[in-house]
């Protein structure tokens, strides 16, 4: 028995000395391991809160450059509308370039013809005239107005170089200014006419309205008003064999004539 107790002893000594140095191993080895695990672990979070910062830039980015592609499709949109608008205006702005063009050739013309006429006026005679009549403040053509025209036209076909001269006048009833322009309605009715009914070209035709400057009658009654209210129709040619014969019944055949088609 003596024996058996330091025996135990040592053995519970050696337990004692094991466990020390086992705890010691641990904190030796063991612990710097798990500091450095905390460290990673630390490390690694950090890391992630990086990562989900830079993931969040990421959208945002994503998000302004989407807005910013949306803004870039809607401006280069606009900017074909407004190459298709300007196209159709450049378009538009040719094509009444084009009309003026023309307008302005047109108007050229009318002019050398009118050069040429005035060049040889004193070659133009007259050979035909005739007196419309109008009712009170009215520029509208009667039937015995029609008429006259009729007649002066039909009795003076066979010309080909000719030009009408068409004269409209008022009584002195009224302003001169409503006068003047009643004087020229009262043309234009006469004018038109001619054109419209016996095919007279309108370059041909040399209108003017001259309101009561010319009266007829310078009475006040009735009679003399109804002299002055009227249109004086003269018929002008160059055609030397009628004008200088008077138009004495010679045909001039195919020739273009002072009615046209007559109707």
């Amino acid at each position: 028995m003596k024996l058996s107790l330091p025996i135990g002893l040592i053995m519970v000594g050696a337990l004692l000395s094991g466990g020390c140095a086992t705890k010691k191993y641990v904190r030796q080895q063991v612990d710097p391991v798990s500091g450095k695990l905390d460290q990673v672990a630390t490390k690694t979070d950090q890391n992630g809160q990086t990562i989900d910062q830079t993931r969040s830039t990421l959208d945002q980015t994503r998000s302004t450059i989407e807005k910013d592609e949306a803004a870039l499709s809607a401006t280069n949109e606009r900017a074909l509308s407004a190459d298709n608008h300007a196209g159709q205006a450049m378009s538009r702005a040719e094509d009444a370039g084009k009309r003026a063009d023309q307008a302005n050739q047109g108007v050229s013309d009318l002019k050398n013809q009118l050069a040429t006429t005035v060049a040889n006026l004193d070659d133009y005679k007259q050979v035909g005239q005739t007196t419309v009549n109008f009712k009170f403040n009215s520029d509208k053509l009667t039937p015995d107005g029609k008429m006259a025209l009729d007649q002066m036209v039909a009795d003076q076909n066979h010309y080909k170089r000719f030009f009408v001269a068409v004269e409209g006048f008022t009584d002195k009833t009224g302003s001169a200014d409503y006068n003047a322009a009643l004087s020229r309605r009262r043309a234009d009715a006469v004018v038109e006419y001619l054109v419209a009914q016996h095919n007279i070209p309108i370059y041909r035709v040399h209108m003017v309205g001259l309101g009561n400057q010319k009266l007829l009658d310078d009475g006040r009654g009735r009679a003399a008003n109804a002299k002055n209210r009227r249109v004086e129709v003269t018929l002008f040619s160059a055609d030397e064999s009628y004008a200088l014969n008077g138009a004495s019944g010679n045909s001039a055949g195919n020739q273009p004539t002072a009615a046209g088609n007559q109707r």
